[in-house]
């Protein structure tokens, strides 16, 4: 898109200072594939025995860098192959545009592993844009040896925004943990902004870190990570055909000796530091979902489980009925009954409560009788909205993070590809 988005008001104060990573660079650079005047393609090369874990979005019409890294994630897991670079580009998906979107994936890949010294199957590729558009690979392949040469150790934001597409700042976190009573480094940064409702994953997000983690135990700590933290957002109910989040461990920071623990006692740490950060993440993506003036959490208690709960708590984050009401400053708690009821998950009219902002409005399928609007007004007001609902039949508890609809949003994407 070729106009300027102002900056969320619901923006992190900046980008965060990341150490460098032991054996990870990065670059990034104009390619020119879609837009003009700003970087659009990131290169990022990984050190030999780097292990992976990934998911993906579930979406029946999934891109074809989807394809390909699903492929790759299989090799690297099976030991046929071993991770050596991801290259993502911005402005265009690459999604919808059979054979010749697969063998765009192909040739980028081939020729990234061709400059960072290993094979094809070892290059995760990543697009994010505009559907249903042939990638104009050769651009991207124009790019590359300039990329490549231009890699370091502290290029992570330079990163981040060459993957933004209409999010308005770039997102990045960054964590430090032990393993085996090594200190090691969590560094990840992720794009998203609309077409938010993560199914298995987010838009793209990718993470780095130096702990020597074998990838089945990488990948077992990514899935519990991912369904608390990306898969409880949502900013408009839809699903990407991009969706990505890839953790790439390098083991430059592995202990002489492998100790005799359990990966449970082992990764503790490191599984806590990981789940915070996909979180920040997860979070600062909400924060800059289009045209977002409120950022808003959603706690569920009382259902039947906790797959319950957040599905629950889903339905209230993608209602537009409340989410428009939020925008509004409307204190509409009739609405949030209604996304309830229309979950289709069990739930007691006459023992469900609601609360905003600490303020209890119902209780046992009610109005409170002292509930006065004016003393929820101030928190609605407020630019972070906290929504409480107990369904009233069991101890699932979950909670699910969206923000407002707004006009800035039909605005963001009449426009989208202009």
């Amino acid at each position: 898109m070729a106009k300027k988005l102002p900056v969320s008001p619901l923006a992190p104060a900046g980008f965060p200072a990341m150490p460098a990573v032991a054996g990870v660079e990065l670059a990034a650079t104009m390619s020119g594939e879609r837009y003009e005047g700003r970087s659009d393609l990131s290169l990022i090369s990984l050190a030999t025995g780097t292990t992976v874990a990934g998911v993906f979005t579930r979406s029946r019409t999934a891109s074809a860098p989807v394809a390909w890294c699903r492929a790759a994630l299989d090799k690297c897991s099976l030991g046929h192959a071993s991770p050596c670079a991801l290259l993502v580009n911005a402005g265009n998906a690459n999604a919808f545009t059979g054979a010749a979107g697969r063998d765009a994936a192909r040739a980028t890949a081939e020729t990234a592993a061709s400059l960072v010294g290993g094979a094809p199957e070892g290059v995760f590729v990543a697009s994010t844009g505009v559907i249903g558009e042939a990638l104009s690979a050769g651009k991207i392949l124009d790019a590359l040896p300039g990329l490549h040469a231009a890699l370091r150790d502290d290029g992570w934001e330079d990163a981040a925004r060459a993957i933004m597409t209409t999010d308005t700042y770039p997102k990045g976190a960054t964590r430090q943990a032990t393993v085996d009573g090594v200190p090691v480094v969590l560094n990840g940064f992720a794009k998203g902004s609309g077409m938010i409702a993560p199914d298995m994953a987010t838009m793209l997000c990718f993470v780095f870190t130096d702990a020597a983690i074998p990838a089945r135990a990488l990948q077992a700590m990514l899935a519990t990570a991912n369904s608390r933290s990306f898969n409880s957002i949502t900013v408009d109910s839809d699903t990407s055909t991009s969706d990505t989040l890839l953790v790439f461990a390098t083991g430059q920071a592995a202990p002489e000796q492998a100790p005799e623990t359990s990966s449970k006692t082992r990764y503790r740490d490191f599984r806590a530091a990981l789940e915070d950060l996909l979180m920040d993440l997860a979070h600062q993506v909400v924060r800059d979902g289009e045209g977002a003036q409120k950022f808003i959490t959603i706690n569920i208690s009382g259902a039947a489980s906790v797959k319950s709960a957040r599905r629950i708590g889903l339905a209230i984050g993608n209602s537009p009925l409340v989410k428009t009401a939020i925008a509004g400053e409307d204190a509409n708690w009739g609405r949030i009954v209604m996304a309830v009821g229309k979950a289709g998950e069990e739930a007691d009219r006459d023992r469900m409560s609601i609360s905003m902002g600490g303020v209890l409005i119902a209780e046992n399928g009610v109005a409170h009788p002292d509930y006065d609007e004016a003393a929820v007004m101030p928190h609605m007001r407020g630019c972070e909205i906290v929504i409480d609902v107990d369904v009233g039949v069991g101890r699932g508890r979950a909670t699910v993070w969206t923000c407002d609809l707004t006009h800035g949003y039909i605005d963001i994407n009449a426009d989208y590809r202009s």
